[in-house]
């Protein structure tokens, strides 16, 4: 549920626009000058929020979630650019109102009635209900009804003395190692035929015919014609081919590591700081 604005739940908020949708952070809060209400919020939007486009108040509630403004999200990026310094003039403050649409305070040219008695001190009271700071010693009496600038705390918290300090963080990438699955190797056996040849002696026998002339007649014996014959059985080797089976190699899988450089990359993000001193700005007159 929507819940009435009060000037310290403005500061830094989120802003989201009449779709819902996110605008940016709060950076200023402005209060009109006679009823020291918030009246318009500057929001940072743009890379790092370096840029402030002032939204209106009118309508928009807190919720849960932020500021719900009236107005959408593009029609903010495209307001007039007003470098305020503090106060809204009545001619930047009639710029604003035209604008958006929205009607001006009484009196037609964007300046609300109050008594021209109120002075800085009393400005200086609002800005710190607001959690926020605004020049003291500058009188307002010359400035009805143009909202006054609440500057919302901005990159940190602030202690007394004025000054803070911000962290800065960045990715680093942390590279590990895991072990994984990365294939399979099996080991099977399988046969195959070859042809083999080998060479192996092998012997015979072959008929010699040996003459040997007969010189005593007496000592060969009686001699008869007639017919004869004689026989000799005569041997070969031949090859015998046999098959036996003989180990001849033992093969098995083992594993072994080998280490190895690999460059990894990868995207990381980081913070960078920039600084915004308004106090080197040339004042408006």
């Amino acid at each position: 549920m929507a819940r009435a604005i009060q000037p310290q739940d403005l500061v830094d908020s989120t802003v989201m626009d009449n779709s819902g949708s996110k605008i940016g952070k709060v950076g200023t809060v402005y209060l009109a000058d006679d009823t020291r209400r918030p009246e318009w919020v500057t929001v940072k939007t743009g890379l790092f929020g370096q840029k402030e486009s002032f939204v209106p108040l009118s309508g928009a509630g807190m919720e849960s979630d932020g500021l719900h403004v009236q107005v959408a999200k593009d029609q903010v990026s495209d307001a007039p650019r007003i470098d305020a310094e503090g106060h809204l003039s009545e001619k930047e403050s009639v710029e604003l109102y035209k604008y958006y649409g929205l009607p001006a305070p009484r009196g037609g040219n964007g300046e609300n009635m109050r008594d021209r008695g109120r002075d800085a001190a009393a400005g200086g009271a609002a800005g710190g209900v607001a959690g926020t700071t605004r020049p003291a010693g500058r009188d307002t009496s010359g400035a009805k009804g143009r909202p006054s600038a609440e500057h919302a705390a901005e990159g940190g918290r602030h202690d007394a003395s004025g000054t803070g300090d911000v962290v800065r963080s960045e990715e680093h990438l942390r590279v590990g190692t895991e072990e994984v699955e990365t294939g399979h190797v099996r080991l099977r056996k399988y046969v195959v035929t070859e042809e083999e040849q080998v060479t192996v002696p092998v012997t015979h026998e072959e008929v010699r015919v040996e003459r040997e002339p007969i010189t005593d007649a007496k000592a060969a014996g009686k001699a008869e014609i007639g017919e004869a014959e004689q026989d000799v059985v005569l041997h070969a080797e031949k090859p015998v081919v046999q098959k036996e089976t003989v180990p001849v190699e033992r093969v098995r899988l083992g594993t072994e590591q080998v280490t190895e450089e690999q460059t990894v990359q990868g995207k990381v993000r980081k913070e960078r700081i920039d600084i915004d001193d308004d106090t080197r700005r040339d004042k408006k007159s």
